[in-house]
């Protein structure tokens, strides 16, 4: 935080704004001055700073005029306001309290004193950015989850709805029983990524290693979303070595990771077109799985930023929330000390490659 941080300082008086600068010549802080509380006003159209340090006595609006409405507007009354003063009795100092002053520091300005006191109004400040990005990060994911989990449980209440009203044909009720079972299945997924990621983000997810066969795991993921694969009318084709290989990983987990790439690709692609998924063996303890699809891709500039907590990738607007799913596998891929990555399939699609 200090090593960046901006420092407003006004103060009628230049010598005043020279004795500062050397004081705090060494502590890397970007430093600002303006010689009034107007021209401050002004200036904060474009500068943000983290900490402002007020001269109280000031022609045209002094210090505790500017504090009071500079405090006074939600959007920067977060920001620490030391006043730096000649004011000595109680009475003065409690008004500048009064008006929202976080600090004070007095004329003469002592070097060691003023490092001090804006140090601390840094690690407030920084205390309270952090906070504020932690109620953004958790909204953003509260909309992601409700955006996530409404589409297949809309999927379960209509085709209940049609079970219900009756009159369909044999053939509708097992298609529409498969579609809630898929729906189902699909919401239990999310939930459980869900928990996982809490568990990894958190440290307390301890990775249960055994020996996998690679193409055993890919073979049963694959059956399982064949019944989701038919729905869509798309092909899921597997490219995978000799069952007989193995390689040290959590099962469970990583069998989610693949999970969540299929999903995915089935997800976003068009029906009559394919999906491939392909595993192969690079060296003893490293394999690499692809899952490969016929979709809209990814743009280069959002091929880092889908793999981060809580993002959100536009791909389309009939699905643009790919929810918690990536983050999910670049989490439990680097739990594993491997590497995950997406590029183009050209013609036209995306390849989303695992690596450990």
């Amino acid at each position: 935080m200090e090593a960046t941080a901006k420092i407003l300082i006004i103060d009628d008086e230049p010598d005043n704004f020279d004795v500062i600068d050397a004081l705090l010549d060494r502590e890397g802080y970007e430093l600002s001055y303006v010689s009034n509380g107007k021209e401050a006003m002004a200036l904060l159209k474009v500068f943000h700073p983290d900490v402002i340090l007020l001269d109280v006595m000031m022609p045209q609006m002094n210090g505790i005029e500017f504090c009071q409405q500079f405090k006074s507007n939600s959007r920067w009354k977060h920001i620490p306001i030391i006043m730096v003063t000649a004011l000595n009795s109680k009475e003065d100092l409690s008004q500048c309290i009064a008006v929202g002053a976080d600090d004070f520091i007095s004329k003469p300005v002592n070097g060691t004193e003023l490092r001090s006191r804006v140090r601390s109004m840094l690690r407030i400040k920084q205390q309270y950015d952090s906070l504020q990005e932690a109620l953004q990060l958790r909204e953003d994911l509260s909309n992601m989850i409700v955006h996530d989990l409404r589409n297949p449980l809309t999927s379960v209440i209509l085709a209940a709805e049609m079970l219900r009203v009756g009159s369909l044909s044999p053939e509708r009720i097992h298609q529409k029983s498969n579609q809630i079972l898929a729906a189902g299945q699909q919401l239990q997924s999310m939930i459980d990524s869900l928990l996982l990621m809490a568990k990894l983000d958190s440290g307390k997810l301890v990775l249960q290693c055994t020996d996998v066969d690679i193409s055993e795991l890919c073979l049963s993921a694959a059956l399982d979303f064949q019944a989701l694969v038919n729905h869509k009318h798309l092909e899921l084709v597997t490219d995978l070595p000799q069952i007989g290989g193995s390689i040290k990983l959590d099962r469970h987990l990583f069998r989610r990771v693949i999970d969540n790439l299929l999903s995915n690709a089935i997800k976003f692609t068009k029906p009559n077109t394919k999906i491939v998924l392909h595993a192969d063996y690079l060296a003893p303890g490293k394999v690499k799985i692809q899952v490969a699809d016929s979709g809209p891709g990814v743009k280069e500039e959002l091929r880092q930023v889908i793999f981060e907590k809580y993002e959100i990738g536009s791909f389309k607007k009939a699905a643009s929330q790919i929810g918690l799913g990536l983050a999910f596998c670049k989490m439990t891929v680097e739990a594993h000390g491997g590497k995950i990555k997406v590029e183009s399939n050209q013609p036209q699609g995306a390849i989303f490659t695992v690596e450990i």
